[in-house]
């Protein structure tokens, strides 16, 4: 049952990064295709920081996982936010 929330948890984390990086790339892409954005954005070396600020949905579901007392879904939570944080760290050093 741990492990089930904890998988569950981290799947709402990686949607919830997913929902959080496009709506980034709609409001700063200044109406451009979610596709373009991201390409232009891997070229011009700022795909890390749209990553990382589509990852504050995460804080929502974060705290909604806290508030219903599911600790074991919001540790997923937790997990996928600090695996998008070493992955933007590591995509920034390459």
């Amino acid at each position: 049952m741990i492990k089930k929330d904890i998988f569950i948890g981290m799947f709402v984390g990686l949607i919830a990064n997913a929902i959080g990086l496009y709506f980034t790339a709609s409001l700063l892409g200044k109406g451009d295709d979610f596709t373009t954005v991201i390409q232009a954005a891997a070229d011009e070396g700022f795909l890390g920081k749209l990553i990382s600020l589509g990852a504050i949905l995460n804080l929502v579901a974060f705290f909604i996982f806290i508030k219903k007392k599911q600790d074991y879904r919001a540790r997923g939570v937790l997990l996928i936010t600090v695996f998008i944080a070493v992955f933007t760290f590591v995509f920034k050093l390459f």
